[in-house]
């Protein structure tokens, strides 16, 4: 393939969007080899919990980067890109159309629009964040990051440690904002173009898919899964260990509360991170302005037969024009 026009195909969407299922009809039908890009289905030991491809499927298809971290390691975005850009190159290189299936959008724009060049951050700075937000708590931690970075205080939520531990090791280290860094992205790691599928289900379905699929997560041992994990000893703040499901099951575990309600309180969380992804995906996928720079197919659905062909369509379309 030419290296300018190298298609990228990715498909988003929030959580029980079907977003799985269409990349893999996609794949089976346009040559296509799946690129993981959800920041939780990296780790190896939370297949259950992070609705990671059965087996049967990833036999399919070429899948990638599903389950290739311990959760003993933190994944970053830019650990993320370089694993991600390399793979999208085997595929080019084998003739397959690259398909990035997932819903972490600071990896999907670090792969379309490159990730802003943060100075690496001294190890003492990161564990004096860490121990200051245990020591304090979310609330009063987010106090603090909003003396020094009010926009990204103002924005993540108490409990998000690990993004405003981020914020707050980035300007303490540098003196500059989170938002101030990113405004300096580096240029794209890939001569490509891309083009989005995007899905993204009325809200009274998709908390139904979230909370249908939690039930089944349940019934396939997601229990048993978070109790392993908790046996591996991790330090509490790694990504793995706030995974959907995964604080409110290991409560339950500890005997803090019944597994019905650290279930509706997983599901609770599912959702308000479903509405996340979609206020993202609004912004960046079409929903404003140019949105995807090289076009984006917007579904208001879950994805399902129904709206196959329509996907196809749009796949052949982008594909011949990228030949051109």
């Amino acid at each position: 393939m030419n290296a300018v026009s190298n298609p990228v195909l990715i498909v988003a969407g929030p959580t029980a969007s079907g977003k799985s299922a269409c990349a893999l009809d996609v794949a089976e039908e346009f040559n296509g080899a799946i690129i993981n890009a959800d920041s939780m289905q990296v780790y190896a030991e939370l297949r259950i919990l992070t609705a990671r491809p059965p087996q049967a499927d990833e036999a399919r298809v070429p899948h990638r980067l599903f389950g290739v971290l311990s959760a003993f390691e933190a994944c970053s975005a830019g650990r993320w890109l370089k694993m991600a850009t390399a793979e999208i190159e085997s595929a080019w290189a084998a003739g397959r159309l690259p398909i990035v299936c997932g819903g972490t959008g600071l990896y999907i724009k670090a792969l379309t629009e490159g990730l802003s060049e943060i100075p690496e951050i001294p190890k003492e700075i990161r564990a004096r964040a860490g121990a200051l937000y245990d020591r304090i708590g979310g609330e009063a931690f987010r106090g603090e990051l909003a003396a020094l970075d009010r926009d990204a205080a103002a924005r993540l939520p108490s409990g998000d440690r690990q993004r405003l531990t981020r914020a707050w090791e980035v300007v303490t280290h540098t003196g500059a904002s989170m938002a101030s860094w990113q405004a300096k992205s580096s240029a794209p790691p890939l001569a490509a173009r891309f083009a989005g599928i995007t899905l993204t289900p009325p809200r009274q379905d998709l908390h139904a898919a979230c909370a249908a699929r939690f039930e089944r997560m349940l019934a396939a041992g997601a229990v048993a899964e978070v109790r392993a994990l908790l046996g591996l000893g991790l330090d509490p703040g790694l990504p793995a260990m706030k995974a959907l499901g995964v604080p409110e099951l290991a409560a339950h575990i500890r005997g803090e509360m019944s597994l019905d309600e650290a279930a509706e309180k997983a599901k609770i969380a599912t959702r308000r991170y479903a509405k996340r992804q979609n206020t993202w995906i609004r912004t960046q996928m079409g929903g404003a302005g140019d949105g995807y720079k090289a076009g984006a197919a917007v579904f208001s659905a879950k994805y399902s037969e129904s709206i196959r062909e329509e996907i196809f369509s749009f796949i052949r379309q982008f594909l011949l024009t990228t030949r051109r």
